[in-house]
């Protein structure tokens, strides 16, 4: 059975040489503690992909209603520990990075069907959606273009996006604050725009 430290370093490898401290490391013990039950019940990392994209479609079709937060904390759980389960399990492969990269991607625009089912405007839900692609895009092209360590970790990586959803899921579901839905989106969509930015500054410091 593999230690922590030697699953971190696992982990930081398969993701760009992330750091594996701080928020991130409390995270990956948690994630780690979960990925060995899941492994020893034989739960496949691929399997958990599937669930966390069939729950991430569960969230849109629920909508405005309360239940649309738990479907969419149980996707994100899913999402955050397929890769912890694939290590333990010692089945990281191309095709599992693949098939988790893409259902990210279709969860996330999920997401953005959310919001808009939510009440915020379409053209607000284009941009936080159109501003989280880029920076996933980005991100994927440095690791193509030979950038290995890509450490930066961004004020709106898409944990913190899952967040500002289910906040602004709870906000609708409380009459008073329902309102205060669209300005949820917004500052997502400003603190997304700042992410796309640091990302590029990173890249073009690393590439030029």
């Amino acid at each position: 059975m593999l230690s922590f430290n030697e699953f971190a370093a696992q982990w930081s490898a398969l993701h760009g040489g992330a750091q594996t401290t701080g928020i991130v490391g409390g995270w990956l013990r948690i994630s780690f503690a979960l990925a060995k039950i899941l492994g020893a019940l034989r739960i496949s990392p691929n399997a958990l992909t599937l669930l966390g994209l069939l729950s991430a479609g569960a969230t849109a079709l629920s909508g405005r209603h309360w239940s649309a937060g738990i479907f969419l904390l149980f996707s994100l759980m899913c999402d955050g520990v397929d890769g912890s389960v694939a290590i333990i399990q010692n089945r990281a492969s191309s095709w599992g990075a693949t098939l988790d990269a893409v259902a990210d991607r279709i969860s996330e625009a999920l997401w953005a069907v959310t919001f808009y089912r939510l009440g915020v405007p379409l053209s607000w839900v284009l941009a936080l959606a159109s501003l989280a692609a880029f920076q996933e895009y980005s991100r994927a092209k440095l690791i193509s273009d030979g950038v290995k360590e890509i450490g930066l970790v961004t004020p709106a990586e898409r944990p913190v996006r899952a967040i500002f959803l289910f906040i602004a899921i709870i906000a609708w579901n409380i009459h008073a604050t329902r309102d205060g839905v669209i300005h949820i989106a917004q500052a997502l969509t400003a603190l997304q725009g700042i992410s796309f930015a640091m990302l590029l500054k990173f890249a073009y410091l690393r590439l030029r």
